[in-house]
């Protein structure tokens, strides 16, 4: 019989996280301060993160030791398991090799918990008692929710309008783990109230909750912000998932000819390809595959420059694809990749030529979700179902081309909650959005006047 799973032993947890920024052959230009335009430095970020996370932000170490504490949480489901997708390969009718690291076993059941426990560790150890963050899919504000109450701390989390009328479930998750949860854009902001005065029913957007998610952080003693992915330390907790795929492929005795990930702010597929980058940037021939939303096309449309981190400019001015700071992508069910930017190592990536991004539009995620459900047993959220339409647009340039590949790709959490999205598509309610030009130059319009990139 064939082997399915690949399992690692808990210690087989990676010690260290890995800091893609040793490696690479040149760095994204540094983040700017949003008042001065001048490169920013811990102090500008001493508000709203602790010194521990600070430091990894802006570190060059090619490992950076994971805290025991830490590393004993992540017991509780890390080493997660790489899959064989023999299923998936039978329904192709392929000759391909395709795995997938499953992220979906964890307590919250996505990878955004293996960032969350550090951020609440780290906050934790400064005297921090309370964090406050946006989530899109809600994902992420039940990863650390969960994390908060591991170390005894308050949280409070806006979610964005149009992800907390579809998944109910995922704020009960948040509650039941002891957070607040409230709809973004809120009435409890400066931010969330002069967004609802201009359009009091807007949908939300990622830009809009992080504005009130690092307002509520910079106006409280007691609290500060966390976020889930895009900046530098978050990715580099994901990495851990990449170094285990790598020793879970060397006992498949497997080697990859392509990675890939879906991507909205760039965490879980950091996390994947991050730790094959140096193989990469060496000469050897893997393609890594970027693949987002076409209704939220960041890096397929977007523009390659500085851009607020949020919709009322009080982040860091980031170098990214962006499509624009005040971008409110449609209310797709993809809610965790509804972010108008992108990580600025990503954006780098992609702009450099490391990584190719393409965009796809939900229904043919879905199609390719309800597949890989019927083969593989396991519903995706939707997600990685980018991921997966990329996977299959892989399988049949193989067949088109004659040739074998094996091909590694992340899915990143279950789609257990998320099945008011199924019944759209499988109903044949489900909508597509292509959007027309004119309203990405609309939204780009506003990225005149500043910084250009160096």
């Amino acid at each position: 019989m064939a082997q399915r799973r690949y399992l690692l032993d808990e210690d087989a947890i990676p010690r260290n996280w890995y800091n893609v920024a040793a490696d690479l052959p040149s760095m994204p230009p540094p983040p700017l301060n949003p008042g001065t335009g001048q490169p920013i430095g811990p102090d500008d970020l001493s508000p709203i993160f602790p010194m521990g996370l600070i430091q990894q932000e802006v570190s060059a170490e090619r490992w950076i030791p994971i805290p025991d504490p830490v590393r004993a949480i992540y017991s509780m489901w890390r080493p997660t398991p790489l899959y064989r997708a023999l299923g998936l390969e039978a329904a192709l009718g392929t000759t391909c090799k395709i795995f997938y690291k499953y992220e979906g076993v964890s307590p919250s059941g996505s990878h955004k918990t293996n960032t969350s426990v550090p951020q609440a560790f780290y906050n934790r150890e400064e005297g921090v008692t309370r964090l406050a963050t946006e989530t899109g899919a809600g994902q992420w504000g039940s990863a650390l929710s969960f994390a908060c109450r591991l170390f005894e701390m308050e949280c409070k989390v806006y979610m964005v309008r149009a992800s907390y009328d579809q998944k109910p479930y995922r704020r009960s998750m948040i509650r039941t783990w002891g957070a607040e949860v409230v709809a973004s854009p809120s009435p409890d902001t400066h931010a969330g109230r002069d967004i609802l005065e201009a359009d009091p029913a807007s949908t939300g957007s990622l830009g809009i909750a992080i504005s009130e998610a690092v307002e509520d952080a910079a106006t409280r003693d007691d609290t500060k912000y966390a976020l889930g992915s895009v900046l530098n330390h978050v990715l580099l907790h994901q990495t851990i998932v990449g170094m285990e795929a790598r020793e879970q492929l060397a006992m498949a005795g497997a080697d990859p000819d392509v990675l890939v990930g879906c991507v909205g702010g760039g965490s879980n597929f950091a996390g994947l390809v991050f730790p094959f980058l140096a193989d990469k940037a060496a000469g050897k021939d893997i393609r890594i595959v970027a693949a987002e939303p076409a209704a939220c096309p960041t890096l397929t449309r977007g523009h390659y420059g500085y851009d607020f981190g949020d919709t009322a400019k009080t982040a860091p001015l980031l170098a990214m694809h962006t499509l624009g700071h005040g971008f409110v992508p449609p209310a797709i069910h993809s809610g965790g990749l509804r972010y108008h930017g992108m990580a600025p190592l990503v954006s780098h990536l992609v702009h450099t030529g490391l990584v190719e991004a393409r965009a796809y539009k939900q229904s043919e995620c879905f199609a390719e979700a309800v597949r890989f459900a019927r083969a593989e047993g396991i519903i995706p959220a939707p997600e990685p179902s980018h991921a997966l339409r990329a996977v299959v647009e892989e399988v049949e340039r193989a067949r088109e081309e004659g040739v074998e590949k094996t091909i590694l790709f992340n899915l990143c959490g279950h789609g257990n909650f998320d099945m008011a999205a199924y019944d759209a598509y499988l109903s044949g309610e489900m909508v597509d959005t292509e959007l027309p030009q004119a309203e990405l130059d609309i939204a780009a319009a506003e990225l005149e006047g500043l910084p250009a990139l160096p």
